[in-house]
């Protein structure tokens, strides 16, 4: 299957996709991107995902060189020239090139379809682990390129038999590497508010739970952890998932439980129809 990008106007392969040497993104770690996926062949929360990549960028003194119903389009057509079937959709804006190292003039934009994770069926079935790192991103709200953090803990992560990783700071919980947490106590619904991307797919869930969970969005203590019932995990690729494990400790019976299940579940209903 080959998939395609787009790059300042050109639509080509995504192999063919080439930025200079002189970009911001590469000399100075300059850039923000955003993910999202399609269902059905539509772009998920099109609207929603637009607006974060437009404040990510305003965040960063950037300007977004399309315009929304333009970047819509192009994304029809990266999808339907790379089969048409469900992909990924990544935006990558970077500083573009700078004459002195350091101006920021005219930022480069790639927009790229990819092939989708394989559905991880046994990981929502048993849950996942997490080992526990005391750190908070610089400017958590935005979604920058730096993933240094998560890259250099991969092999703590890989030899603790995890999956991921969850950053606390003075005491508090704020996100996993590249997706938002939650946990259940009874029918409250519990989630950090500060120190956080505000993930798309943790915006859809709030909107389904609100009928059926009194949600608190506030900031979430390390040590409620311990009396959490059940603890999951949300982004474009994870869904809904269960959080099982986190370092030494186990949530509840270290089994999914029913709530994290019955919003996966609704979760997965609202996207069939999409």
């Amino acid at each position: 299957m080959a998939y395609y990008g787009f790059l300042n106007g050109q639509i080509c392969p995504v192999e063919q996709l080439a930025i200079g040497a002189t970009d911001l993104g590469l000399l100075r770690g300059y850039g923000l991107f955003d993910y999202f996926r399609t269902y059905n062949g539509r772009p998920f929360q099109w609207d929603w995902y637009w607006q974060r990549f437009m404040n990510s960028a305003a965040m960063l003194h950037m300007t977004v060189p399309i315009q929304k119903d333009e970047a819509y389009r192009t994304v029809m057509t990266l999808i339907e020239k790379s089969g048409g079937g469900d992909v990924g959709v990544r935006f990558v804006l970077t500083g573009g090139y700078s004459p002195d190292s350091i101006s920021v003039l005219q930022p480069n934009l790639m927009m790229m379809a990819e092939e989708l994770p394989p559905a991880a069926h046994s990981q929502h079935e048993n849950g996942i682990k997490v080992i526990l790192d005391e750190y908070v991103r610089e400017m958590a709200e935005v979604k920058t390129t730096d993933y240094k953090r998560v890259i250099m803990l991969a092999t703590a992560i890989q030899a603790a038999k995890a999956q991921d990783v969850l950053y606390h700071k003075n005491g508090e919980i704020s996100e996993l590497s590249r997706s938002n947490v939650f946990l259940l106590n009874g029918n409250r619904l519990i989630t950090p508010n500060r120190h956080i991307l505000h993930g798309i797919t943790r915006k859809t869930v709030l909107q389904l739970a609100k009928a059926d969970f009194v949600i608190e969005e506030r900031p979430v203590l390390l040590s409620e952890l311990y009396d959490a019932d059940e603890v999951f995990t949300t982004s474009s690729t994870k869904q809904v998932l269960p959080i099982t494990q986190i370092g030494d400790l186990t949530i509840a019976d270290g089994r999914p439980g029913e709530r994290t299940k019955y919003l996966h579940e609704r979760f997965e209903e609202l996207v069939s129809n999409w």
